[in-house]
Parts: structure tokens; C-alpha cells; sequence
């Protein structure tokens, strides 16, 4: 039994002015061939796949390429093009396959084609012909394409926000094996949602978002049912085909996958103005509070999170931060290259002044001017960072303005939002009062210290206002962006 094994995954913003080239993949580890095999065993989805092919004997795995980068902004044309040929030649090159387990995250979108996993699954397609089982696991804030359905045998996307990397990977790992052994033969239905919501309901344990997961677990349940994905696409994909989608797989009964997938759109559209229910809190306020608060108060920088591919170079809470003179103190980052090489320049132990942030992001946040000390540097730290595996952080250094304890990054590393970032440059997350966290959700990297979390109104490129962005791509009509009519899948 011949597998192929690969992964490419990437998930864009829009609007981000941003352009993600190969070496944002390099940063998080970018492997040929049997590095594959070494260096992924209990990471991310490939993990997941890897831990169930250990107890299937007759397997013999044949690894491609593995590129990862996190979120970030559109693709190259030419990082596209380097995929295609990695994957689809290096697939050519080791037919004759029995399946072909394809992690991908399903918001990718290139300068080339809006649509980057539908493009490479086309032409991954064509070289292996209609018969080889192509399997995915995904990120359930994918967005799902015609040719994503009509080139994938089945995919299984995340169940849970926070994602669970190594569990969706062993459950498509479980379906693929099954089908190339002909225990099964999945059936695909599906309905796109013509709606988009903010980030601010999306965790799956609480709210409406736990409601639709688990009607999902449910179906699972259901004889015949296969895999159930709800797909509340990423609010900041501004494409051709956007929207949410609902995704059912049934053993060979497609007239149940079309019902359960349109039950499953339904119950969405259903609930769509409790999805547009937030809890922000200005900026100003923000900062005040979690002075006053005990212990530490994480405070979620929602419009530039870096999980969602913004550039992390917002000064929003920096700026609230210094003009109330706050002496707690408070661990803030913000990915600035420049201000990094001045402050290596300057020195540690020495004052600087320099203008940081707002160099990339010039729509919604502007540099702001500090004047610290330098108390630490680093050069280069590479580390295995919990669920992600291997990352460079780059070049960081640490700047003292009053109670803020400021790091710069070169690099939109992963790190951003970890202990890591500040333990590495000598600094204690226990003195800490408040951190800020450049990402809506992923808040578990903090979680032995924190005691109180508070989602602020940061604007950036993925800021919670949708209605702030200019969507050129996007169908219409579609729910809230335009009047719409009553809809109903399958009505």
C-alpha cells in the first residue's frame, strides 16, 4: 500500500498589504522527502497521519514536501509555482500510489489563482488521473471550492478553536486508509452559506459556534455519515468563492450527504445574527482595566492578530499604553525589522528613540515614537514551539519604556504569542501584569498564568468591523453586507 504524503498550508488575509514569499515557509520548516519523516512525528496534521500508519504494516509512505506558514498575506506567484512543482512532480515521480493524504488548510490565496488549494488539487488531478484516493485534513476556517470538492475523495476539518492539529490529522488518516482498503466509498454534499461573520463567536466551546459544531458531532452519529464540517470561513478571505460552507461524507448514500449538509446550512443561517454577537472593549478602557486587574490580564489585540495574517506591526494599545503612563508591568510585541536593527545598533544598556510599528499596516495603525532603554538582545533563536514544531524567530531585542516591556521582532514568527518570546530574552511572565496577544482565540500559550482575558477593539486587517474593509471579490449578495433575501439550502 503506497501513500504519498504531503502538506502545504497558508491561510491569507486579504487585506494585508503584505506578500507572502517561500521564505515565510522556510521560517516554520520547509521539508523534502524523508526530513518529512523525521522531523514531523507527532506534529500537526502530518503527525496525526503518521501515528495511524504506524499500525497499518502493509503501508509504505512516500513523503513530498511539507510548507507551512502560518497566516499571512496573499502568495507569490512564483512560491505557487515552486508548490506545483514540488508536489505534483514529485507525486508523478513516485506513481504507481494507492492514496495520497494531502494536509492543506483551505484559506490560501495567491496572486495567481484566488484559490490556491483548488489549484493545486486540479493539478494534482491531472497527473494521477480520477482514481487515486486524494484526502485532506483542513482547517475549519477554510474556504471551500468547487474544485476543492470535485478533486478531493473527502477532507476533515478542525474540531475545535483551538485547533487540534494531530486529532483532525489522524481522522482523515483513518478515512484515507479505510477507502484505499475499499471499506468505504465517500460521498460528498454541500451548500455554501452566502454569509460571513467577525472572528468574535468563533470558539466551538461556547455560543452559537458550539450549537453548529455539535449538531455536526451529532450527524457523526448517524448511520452511513462519514464526516460532518462545518467551514465558517475566515472573515478576511476576500475572493471569488467566499463564504461559509457546510460539507457532509456518507458511505455511498448521496441523497443523505445532501440533506445532512443543507440541515447542517441551515442550522448556520439560522443563527447568523448570534454569530455577530461581540464583546470588545476600546482600546483605552482595555489598558485601564487590566492596570486595576490581579494577576495576569491578557489583552487580545483582535485587529492585528497574527494567527489571522495580520502583519503585527500595529502601535493601537502601545500608544494607550504610554500616554497613560502605566509603571505595571506590561509585555507587548510588535514585529518591526527596522526598529530591531536600531536597537542592535544602539546597544544594550543604551537609550534609543525610534519610531516602531505602522510600517506595513499604513491603512489602520501608524508608527508611534518611543524613547527606552535597550535591556536585551538576541540574534537568532530558533525553538520547537508547542502544536507548530520548529520556528526561527529571527533577530529580536527588548526595549524599556517605563513599565512596558517592549519586544521586536523581524520576524512574523508564531512565537509571537507565546512565553517563549519574553523568556528567551530574560524576562519573567510571572512579574507581569498584562501581555498583549496578537491573535482573537489561540490564548492557551499563557494559560498558568493567566487570570482574566479582554478582547479589545483594535482595528487592523483583521479587526472585527468587516464593514471597515473595501471587498472587491466577495459574491453578492451576502449576509451582512447587503440586504438579502430569506434563504434556505435546498429551498
Amino acid at each position: 500500500m503506497r501513500i504519498a504524503v504531503a502538506e502545504i498550508g497558508q491561510e491569507t488575509d486579504s487585506f494585508s498589504s503584505l506578500v507572502t514569499g517561500l521564505d515565510s515557509f522556510e521560517q516554520y520548516g520547509l521539508y523534502l522527502g524523508d526530513e518529512i519523516l523525521e522531523k514531523m512525528p507527532g506534529v500537526g496534521m502530518i503527525g496525526g497521519f503518521l501515528e495511524v500508519a504506524k499500525s497499518e504494516p502493509d503501508a509504505e509512505l512516500i513523503p513530498i514536501i511539507r510548507a507551512w506558514a502560518g497566516a499571512g498575506a496573499i502568495i507569490s506567484t512564483e512560491t505557487l509555482e515552486f508548490f506545483e512543482d514540488k508536489l505534483v512532480n514529485g507525486i508523478k515521480d513516485a506513481l504507481p500510489l494507492d492514496g495520497i493524504f494531502l494536509a492543506l488548510h483551505g484559506a490560501a490565496s495567491a496572486q495567481k489563482d484566488d484559490d490556491l488549494e483548488g489549484y493545486l488539487l486540479s493539478a494534482l488531478r491531472r497527473a494521477v488521473g480520477p482514481d487515486i484516493p486524494i484526502v485532506s485534513p483542513l482547517d475549519h476556517h477554510a474556504n471551500i471550492t468547487k474544485r476543492m470538492i470535485d478533486h478531493l475523495d473527502l477532507f476533515v476539518a478542525f474540531r475545535s478553536q483551538p485547533h487540534d492539529h494531530v486529532e483532525t490529522g489522524v481522522l482523515a488518516a483513518k478515512h484515507l486508509f479505510a477507502q484505499v482498503k475499499d471499506e468505504i466509498r465517500p460521498t460528498v454534499g454541500w451548500r455554501k452559506i452566502p454569509m460571513i461573520t467577525p472572528q468574535d463567536q468563533f470558539l466551538t466551546s461556547q455560543g452559537p459556534m458550539k450549537v453548529w459544531f455539535d449538531l455536526a458531532r451529532e450527524m457523526e452519529t448517524r448511520p452511513g455519515v462519514l464526516a460532518a464540517s462545518p467551514i465558517p470561513m475566515q472573515p478576511w478571505l476576500d475572493v471569488k468563492e467566499g463564504g461559509w460552507t457546510a460539507v457532509v461524507y456518507t458511505d455511498n448514500d448521496a441523497e443523505l450527504a445532501q440533506s445532512l449538509a443543507d440541515e447542517l446550512a441551515n442550522k448556520a443561517w439560522e443563527m447568523r445574527e448570534q454569530f455577530w454577537v461581540m464583546d470588545l472593549t476600546p482600546p483605552g478602557d482595555a489598558v485601564r482595566e487590566a492596570v486595576e486587574g490581579e494577576g495576569l490580564v491578557i489583552l487580545s489585540d483582535t485587529g492585528d492578530s497574527v494567527y489571522g495574517g495580520a502583519p503585527g506591526d500595529s502601535t493601537c494599545l502601545l500608544v494607550e499604553m504610554v500616554k497613560q503612563k502605566i509603571t505595571c508591568t506590561a509585555l507587548v510585541p510588535i514585529v518591526d525589522p527596522e526598529a530591531v536593527d536600531i536597537a542592535i545598533k544602539t546597544g544594550i544598556g543604551n537609550q534609543v528613540t525610534l519610531a516602531v510599528g505602522g510600517k506595513w499596516d499604513h491603512v489602520f495603525s501608524q508608527p508611534a515614537e518611543i524613547t527606552g532603554q535597550v535591556t536585551a538582545i538576541s540574534l537568532g533563536f530558533q525553538a520547537w514551539l508547542q502544536d507548530r514544531g520548529f520556528s526561527d524567530l529571527g533577530r529580536t531585542a527588548l526595549i524599556e519604556v517605563e513599565g512596558v516591556k517592549l519586544v521586536l521582532l523581524e520576524k512574523r514568527s508564531f512565537a509571537i504569542n507565546q512565553p517563549i518570546l519574553y523568556t528567551h530574552l530574560g524576562l519573567d511572565v510571572n512579574e507581569a501584569q498584562m501581555v498583549v496577544v496578537k491573535t482573537a482565540s489561540n490564548f492557551q500559550f499563557f494559560a498558568p498564568w493567566r487570570k482574566q482575558m479582554i478582547r479589545v477593539d483594535s482595528p487592523g486587517t483583521t479587526q472585527s468591523n468587516l464593514h471597515a474593509f473595501e471587498w472587491k471579490y466577495l459574491p453578492r449578495p451576502i449576509y451582512p453586507l447587503d440586504e438579502l433575501a430569506e434563504w434556505k439550502a435546498g429551498g
